[in-house]
């Protein structure tokens, strides 16, 4: 009783706080973060997930290597403080400049982290003024302000036409979903991800079963159809963070972030069910088999792969139209 009392009085005292409070629970994953938090990003209390991945989804991507990297080494206690100055995503999509504090206030008996509380400070005001002053001190400024401008649309088209290409070389040039290249770099970052954070990871390998008749009796122009129709299948079944990627000819991988292995085989008997609506292409009825795989902490990702594709194996060999 006392501890829960100490608790409902930290509760109500993080509510009573303006700048934005945060309290992980390591252990659980769950994340509390008082009202003034959510004003100062634009939202309505306590309306998004209380998760660590509600933290990473607002901060501007050109700061989240350098804040994963300083929380990253507190954690490890090879920094002393945690504290740093990044932006995040309002509600509107502007940023906002805050300050970051926390101190880990438990840890368990292995040396990680139990329990961390911290506070988001709004300092955009103050950058603001910073960034004025230095615009004043720069006198030959005003003659270059509309070359700057002139060069800085230049700039931003030619970003723009740099992340097309980027994009471009990360798609299947027929599915336009995931490449291999771009399904490989994924795969790694959120083992990174769930190792952090110690939250789960599966992957789905999916192989069409008996596709190359299709090719060899129809065509190949009929069999891009026909996996042109597998990827709409499949893309009914996922989530938004989900990765859909084509690892091979009529071969794909799913990549699922916050994923047990048995959510993840439901995923996949979502799809095997949407694949048995399809029509049959002549005497070729269209099905698949799946393996399914459960990141354990620690594994590289190829051995996550093999693993997978072990399981894929099973299901080819028991008799097809199966999830291994």
């Amino acid at each position: 009783m006392p501890g829960e009392f100490a608790e409902e009085q930290l509760n109500a005292l993080l509510n009573l706080i303006s700048d934005g409070v945060w309290d992980w629970n390591a252990n659980t994953g769950h994340v509390y973060r008082n009202p003034g938090w959510y004003r100062m990003l634009g939202y309505a209390s306590h309306s998004l997930d209380n998760t660590v991945f509600t933290w990473e989804s607002v901060i501007h991507p050109e700061d989240y290597p350098r804040v994963m990297a300083h929380f990253e080494a507190y954690l490890n206690q090879q920094v002393e403080q945690y504290r740093i100055e990044y932006r995040c995503r309002r509600r509107d999509g502007s940023y906002l400049w805050i300050e970051d504090s926390g101190h880990v206030i438990a840890r368990n008996a292995d040396g990680s982290v139990a329990r961390m509380l911290g506070a988001h400070r709004d300092i955009d005001d103050r950058k603001r003024l910073v960034q004025q002053l230095e615009q004043k001190n720069h006198s030959l400024e005003a003659l270059v302000a509309a070359r700057t401008r002139e060069l800085s649309w230049v700039n931003e088209q030619l970003q723009r036409q740099l992340e097309e290409n980027r994009d471009l070389a990360e798609r299947d040039a027929l599915t336009l979903v995931a490449n291999r290249y771009r399904l490989e770099k994924v795969l790694r970052q959120e083992c990174e991800r769930s190792r952090r954070f110690r939250q789960p990871l599966s992957l789905v390998v999916m192989d069409l079963d008996d596709f190359k008749p299709i090719n060899d009796r129809y065509g190949h122009v009929r069999g891009d159809r026909v996996l042109l129709q597998v990827v709409e299948c499949i893309k009914a079944c996922l989530r938004s963070q989900d990765l859909l990627a084509r690892w091979g000819g009529d071969e794909f991988m799913i990549v699922m972030p916050h994923s047990t292995q048995a959510s993840a085989r439901e995923r996949a008997e979502c799809i095997q069910r949407q694949l048995s609506q399809l029509p049959a292409v002549g005497e070729c009825r269209l099905t698949a088999s799946f393996g399914v795989a459960e990141w354990a902490n620690e594994e590289l990702p190829e051995h996550l792969v093999n693993r997978a594709d072990q399981a894929l194996y099973s299901a080819k060999a028991a008799g097809k139209n199966r999830v291994g």
